[in-house]
């Protein structure tokens, strides 16, 4: 059975350009980077290369590009530091981010007393920025606020300039979770005044277990781990060379082919909602989905008609992988914490979620494949 790959935002396969790259890394640079021997110092030649040119792309300085294993560890090291080395009193949120984001914000409510306000979302998805600029214009208390770039379920696109501008305008900290859009969208860190964002590795078809976090300088955040100076004394610790290797390449081929990649991948979904609308009568499009101008072209999230709790193992059994976007406990589905917050109570009740994400290397014929498949479930 030939395997259908659409779950590209939960991760990507590695492209065989990447795999050879920390191949040749594993046979011939085991050196310990921290090691004053050649050995040692041309394995730290790669990771430096490596934050040169991922430094570069984003316009920020070498020092602000700090290693990690995953976004989840950039978002922890980024949050927790900001409470304790910053003294945040307040974090300014949503209740649509990202698992990590949002228990890491859930225990520094809990255990360092840290003010949390959740912004209003509409039934979109959108953030309500005018009570976020109300919120950081009636108070003086140290803020740190913190909205993903796009929502990895739905695909919403977040105003980063403006969001960043009104941050700056009120003397507030700002963190935006830039894993779905790292390496996907231009980012130009000296314009796009953000202080910190995250990345990881696997959502560009680089390696799991390789990310970084970017902390801008001015800052002075402090590690989290400890036990080494490695990572300009952010992340003690020996460097995982090969995975640094591999992000490096996945990441250099991702904004190199920036252009041509995000032009084949938005017609792939603008097909996919053609194909959708056109075969299953009463489907709906989550969030802000099937609006190219304001959402993240790789993620199109759908409600079917229809509730099965099963239809991802379905789609499965098919050959076709998609997240089903929900969480089967006790034989009874549960939506999303993002889609239980947007769809009213009779959508959740009567239709199934999909998260449909794609990559460079998804044809047309996979959509049909998939559009295929579900007509065939649903019996329509």
């Amino acid at each position: 059975m030939t395997q259908i790959y659409l779950d590209n935002a939960a991760t990507t396969p590695l492209l065989d350009e990447v795999i050879d790259a920390m191949v040749v890394v594993m046979k011939n640079n085991f050196g310990n980077p921290s090691s004053t021997h050649t050995l040692g110092q041309e394995a730290k030649t790669i990771i430096e290369e490596t934050r040169r040119k991922i430094a570069n792309e984003l316009h920020v300085s070498p020092a602000e590009i700090i290693y990690t294993s995953c976004g989840t560890e950039a978002n922890n090291l980024i949050l927790k530091s900001a409470v304790e080395d910053l003294k945040i009193e307040r974090i300014i949120t949503t209740e649509l981010e990202h698992k990590c984001v949002a228990e890491s914000v859930e225990n520094l409510k809990n255990f360092k007393n840290v003010e949390v306000i959740y912004l209003n979302i509409n039934e979109k998805g959108d953030v309500d920025i005018e009570q976020l600029q109300q919120l950081l214009k009636s108070s003086d208390k140290k803020t740190l606020v913190c909205l993903m770039h796009a929502n990895n379920e739905i695909g919403n696109l977040l105003d980063l300039d403006r969001v960043a501008d009104i941050c700056k305008e009120n003397g507030a900290y700002f963190h935006s979770d830039t894993v779905q859009t790292m390496a996907h969208l231009p980012l130009d860190f000296s314009k796009t005044l953000v202080d910190f964002a995250s990345c990881s590795a696997h959502k560009f078809h680089g390696p799991k277990g390789a990310g970084f976090a970017f902390i801008r300088k001015s800052t002075h955040l402090k590690a989290q781990i400890h036990g080494g100076t490695q990572e300009r004394n952010l992340r003690a610790g020996t460097e995982n060379v090969v995975g640094i290797a591999g992000l490096g390449k996945a990441f250099e081929i991702a904004t190199d082919n920036l252009e041509k990649f995000s032009s084949h991948i938005q017609e792939i979904k603008d097909y996919a909602i053609q194909r959708l609308s056109e075969k299953i009568p009463g489907i709906l499009f989550n969030g802000r989905s099937a609006e190219s101008d304001k959402s993240l072209y790789t993620v199109l999230s759908v409600s079917l008609p229809s509730q099965n709790p099963l239809i991802g193992l379905q789609l499965d059994m098919k050959g076709i992988a998609v997240s089903q976007g929900s969480a089967c406990s006790s034989g009874a589905a549960k939506p999303s914490s993002v889609l239980s917050k947007i769809l009213s109570e009779e959508t959740q009740q009567n239709t199934t979620p999909l998260r449909i994400s794609f990559s460079h290397k998804t044809i047309k014929e996979e959509i049909d494949a998939l559009v295929n498949a579900l007509v065939e479930i649903l019996r329509l």
